[in-house]
């Protein structure tokens, strides 16, 4: 920290970080895709929500706090990994408990969903939408369109084709695009915890900087 440097840093400025963005957008997909595919009287359904909404909150809060305390903000972006990996799990879990598959990283619908580069939930759907039309517009898949539970289970037990024509249900794509997102978010956070950590460690907290700010003014004077 210079010695011209105000006893309280700038901070917040959470929507220009990119974990933040990222997070929300996982956190509207999450509201959507609750409201479609999970019992509304599921606990389930109630948690990917707040886990959706403590990503986001927490990763602004410790922004917010990280003026006067380094401490806060470093608890409190810790926090927001965490509920994202909850999130992340209840994910994988509804996949696997359905007999659904989770896509390959370079998988060609998952690797054009990158490309788009999604920054809010209408792009998520048009994704959708163009992946549902390259499914229907395909014939070298010789599995056909999965529609319906059998289907999806019979699935299971087959290696997801690697071609951009196989078609896949709403909640296949929206969920794998999901977990895209929160691998994302959940990079950046890492990141972001371990310069924050280098931060602390080098500069100290806000009490460390009561002290260097008293001792410039006494100089000064």
């Amino acid at each position: 920290m210079g010695d011209d440097e105000g006893l309280i840093p700038k901070h917040g400025g959470y929507r220009n970080l990119k974990s933040f963005q990222v997070a929300q957008l996982a956190y509207d997909v999450t509201v959507r895709f609750c409201d479609r595919y999970i019992d509304r009287f599921s606990r389930t359904r109630d948690q990917m929500v707040q886990a959706a909404r403590s990503g986001v909150q927490n990763i602004a809060e410790g922004s917010q706090a990280s003026g006067t305390s380094k401490k806060t903000e470093l608890k409190l972006t810790n926090v927001a990994r965490a509920s994202l990996e909850e999130l992340r799990l209840d994910y994988e879990d509804f996949l696997r408990q359905r007999g659904l598959p989770k896509l390959e990283p370079d998988h060609p619908a998952l690797k054009h969903f990158k490309a788009k580069q999604c920054v809010n939930l209408e792009q998520v759907r048009d994704w959708v939408a163009e992946e549902r039309a390259l499914g229907r517009k395909g014939h070298t898949d010789e599995h056909g369109p999965q529609t319906n539970t059998d289907k999806h289970k019979k699935q299971e037990s087959m290696s997801v084709p690697e071609g951009p024509c196989q078609s896949f249900s709403d909640s296949i794509l929206v969920a794998n695009a999901a977990l895209s997102l929160l691998n994302l978010a959940c990079y950046l956070l890492d990141r972001q915890l371990a310069a924050q950590a280098g931060a602390f460690e080098k500069e100290g907290g806000f009490t460390e900087r009561l002290y260097r700010t008293r001792n410039n003014a006494r100089r000064k004077s």
